[in-house]
């Protein structure tokens, strides 16, 4: 089986033209090697997938579950969650096409759709998880000042933004993708034709570097900054376990990100620098083509560990689950009241129960009403 270049999945946001095509079986650099990718990366794609779309299915089910009531924390989640099962609801198909010898099956329509997905996701996934520091930041930074930022409806508003820009984020792909024939090599590959104006090219690599990467870096380095060094300080005047829990999970967040995206976006990188011939790209011609392949399967990698960093690890998710779990276990009966409602109430009560119990006397003539309303009004 042939290996040619560029026409891989690692290529999903590069060129493929017939020039970067192999004509002959002896331009084959390192068969062994591309033989691994025809092995492994199938069924790697196929767990991947699996696994992600099961965990993000049940991230969205439980929020579903109780959509009425989402933070805005957890609608960035929810909507990181769609972002990552629908990436990954198109990686089976480039599975297929590497065990079908990079000979594309599925049509034109389907071609352009599935890669135009996947960069759509790939643009929203990134900037959610920008948005996603930046409320952190707000809530743990700028707790006071910037309260008013921090609702649901300008949550619901930013997610439908970050899907249209990466609707818009997505134009050279759609543009550009499409079958075409190779007929020195007898096969029918999805790819990005650039070939007419190499220029494209150019600016769609800088453009999912510097937009797609860089920016979104940018804001997680400097919220995790700030919410590192303000926890630092407040750790100054007491200690809590909360804190120390949220500063494992910014240092967590941002690591995974950046391992998981870093190394495909050098390689990237590398590539312009060979467009500019600041680099010889006969040198650099395997290097980056292996490298391509294996960098881009890492960074998918990121969709499906997102749900177990983002969501697993919190206290108020399992809560969810916990609180769906008994709603299905001990069905309720007479009463639609939800759990939180019903602990709502009864706090409620309590505390009014205690305060009327030490309003006895009137000592300046008021009736106990009046004294257990201004005080019900200082407490709360």
């Amino acid at each position: 089986m042939e290996p040619m270049k560029l026409v891989s999945v690692a290529k999903l946001w590069s060129d493929n033209t017939s020039a970067s095509l192999p004509s002959t079986p002896s331009t084959s650099p390192v068969p062994a090697e591309w033989e691994m990718v025809y092995t492994i990366i199938p069924p790697y794609i196929f767990t991947l997938s699996l696994i992600g779309i099961l965990f993000n299915s049940f991230v969205l089910g439980v929020y579903l579950t109780h959509k009425d009531r989402l933070t805005v924390a957890e609608i960035y989640l929810c909507n990181l969650a769609l972002a990552d099962f629908i990436l990954l609801c198109g990686l089976p198909f480039w599975a297929m096409n590497i065990l079908n010898g990079f000979n594309w099956p599925y049509g034109d329509a389907l071609c352009k759709m599935v890669n135009s997905i996947i960069i759509i996701n790939f643009y929203t996934s990134s900037y959610t998880l920008a948005m996603i520091s930046v409320d952190r930041y707000l809530a743990l930074v700028k707790t006071m000042k910037a309260r008013w930022l921090r609702r649901t409806f300008y949550a619901k508003v930013i997610c439908l933004i970050l899907w249209i820009l990466g609707l818009l984020l997505s134009t050279p792909t759609m543009v550009h993708r499409g079958v075409k024939f190779f007929e020195d090599l007898g096969t029918m590959a999805c790819i990005l034709d650039y070939s007419h104006n190499s220029s494209w090219k150019l600016a769609h690599q800088i453009l999912k570097t510097v937009v797609g990467f860089v920016l979104p870096v940018l804001v997680i380095v400097f919220c995790s900054g700030n919410i590192v060094k303000a926890l630092a300080q407040r750790r100054e005047s007491f200690h809590d376990v909360t804190d120390t829990k949220a500063t494992v999970l910014v240092y967590a967040v941002t690591l995974l990100f950046l391992v998981c995206w870093g190394p495909f976006q050098v390689f990237t990188f590398l590539d312009i620098l060979c467009d500019f011939q600041l680099l010889d790209e006969e040198l650099w011609y395997h290097t980056l083509d292996i490298g391509e392949q294996v960098s881009v399967y890492l960074a998918f990698l990121n969709s499906t560990l997102n749900p177990l960093l983002y969501v697993f690890s919190g206290q108020y998710f399992r809560r969810k689950v916990s609180a769906i779990y008994r709603r299905t276990r001990h069905p309720r009966r007479g009463s639609d009241m939800t759990t939180y409602q019903r602990s709502v109430v009864s706090t409620y009560i309590n505390r009014a129960e205690q305060i009327k119990t030490v309003v006895i006397f009137n000592a300046k003539g008021q009736t106990p009403h009046d004294i257990l309303s201004s005080t019900s009004v200082a407490v709360y």
